[in-house]
């Protein structure tokens, strides 16, 4: 057991597409949550972790101190991977530089976007100028693992948008870039003004045509498309995320968080106070959880998902499964192990549906 991952559920305004749980108008909440947190940390069994990641939300709303209180309890590896998630909306150069003197070493920047028109059908705080200034002081702090946060299939966003945030990215040039289309989340404003015809999702053969673009793009430009949905420059993989993709067991902290812990699959309490509570009662603070019973599932799924990895299957239908969608030019066989085609990557949800 060596990854950790931290919720901080904070926002200081909740987008209209996201449905992670997370919260506007809580920040009077930070230090007793980061308390519990901690208390929480230390009802575990002591493990020395590589990799700690602070997700959310926006962790980048605590104050560094508290993310270096948080990190001061945790025995980490010497070159351990600690991951902060970022908005640009939330962090100046100062902060920057002590967020990196209180442990953090990689950034996980959310821009989503470097054109103003589809940040603010987003929703998002920051502009794209705000962006970049963002990055550079990043730079400026220290920071040499920073990934940045895009989406595409985006309103009002076209090919040749997507085309300037690609050369952006060429200007800046970080280590690792995680972009993903749009997706309608039932629940979410988006969903709402989607299914009341106010807003238009992008049509699906455009979609798949800006997907081609980003990765042809991006590798022209030196980055190895390792994940469906993540790019990193040679051995800038994110090793946090890609013990979830190897199907790793994983502690989570805090509240509506996903754990994969001693064979068990959940989810954390989703109340501050029912958190609290739990924690005071030295009680597992788990909202829902099923044991796993068979995890080659869940290991053929994520292992599909690694592009350069693949999987061996050991049973014999699963085998004849994967032989199909090769034949089929979902799957190729590379040094033994079935891996996504371009075909596949596009017709991925298909393809982890019939090995499932």
């Amino acid at each position: 057991m060596d990854a950790l991952y931290i919720h901080i559920p904070f926002c200081m305004r909740k987008c209209a597409y996201c449905d992670f749980h997370s919260f506007e108008g809580k920040m009077s909440e930070s230090k007793k949550y980061v308390d519990y947190l901690i208390k929480d940390f230390k009802s575990w069994p002591k493990y020395k972790y590589d990799t700690v990641y602070f997700g959310g939300g926006t962790p980048s709303l605590l104050e560094p101190s508290e993310i270096g209180r948080i990190l001061k309890e945790i025995e980490i590896t010497e070159n351990a991977e600690i991951t902060l998630e970022l908005n640009p909306a939330t962090a100046n150069l100062k902060k920057l530089q002590e967020f990196r003197e209180n442990g953090i070493n990689r950034l996980s920047i959310g821009i989503q976007s470097f054109n103003n028109e589809i940040l603010k059908t987003l929703g998002r705080l920051h502009s794209a100028e705000k962006a970049k200034e963002t990055f550079y002081n990043a730079r400026k702090a220290g920071f040499d693992n920073i990934s940045i946060d895009l989406m595409f299939a985006v309103p009002n966003q076209g090919i040749v948008e997507l085309k300037k945030d690609l050369e952006t990215i060429k200007e800046l040039n970080p280590e690792h870039i995680s972009i993903y289309s749009l997706i309608w989340e039932e629940g979410t404003p988006f969903w709402d003004m989607l299914q009341q015809g106010t807003m238009k999702a992008c049509d699906n053969d455009i979609e798949a045509d800006m997907f081609e673009l980003i990765i042809d793009t991006l590798a022209d430009m030196g980055y190895t498309h390792y994940e469906i949905s993540n790019f990193a420059k040679t051995g800038k993989e994110a090793r946090h995320n890609s013990k979830y993709w190897e199907n790793k067991e994983y502690i989570a902290l805090g509240i509506g968080s996903s754990f994969y812990t001693e064979g068990f699959r959940g989810k954390n309490l989703l109340g501050f106070n029912e958190y609290y509570e739990a924690i005071d009662k030295g009680e597992k603070p788990w909202f829902e959880s099923e044991k796993v019973d068979n995890p080659k599932e869940y290991e053929y799924m994520l292992g599909l998902r690694l592009l350069q990895e693949g999987i061996v299957p050991t049973e014999e239908n699963i085998k004849i499964t994967c032989e199909k969608l090769k034949n089929d030019g979902y799957l190729e066989i590379k040094s033994g192990k079935y891996l996504l085609t371009r075909k596949g990557i596009f017709f991925a949800n298909y393809v982890f549906e019939q090995v499932l």
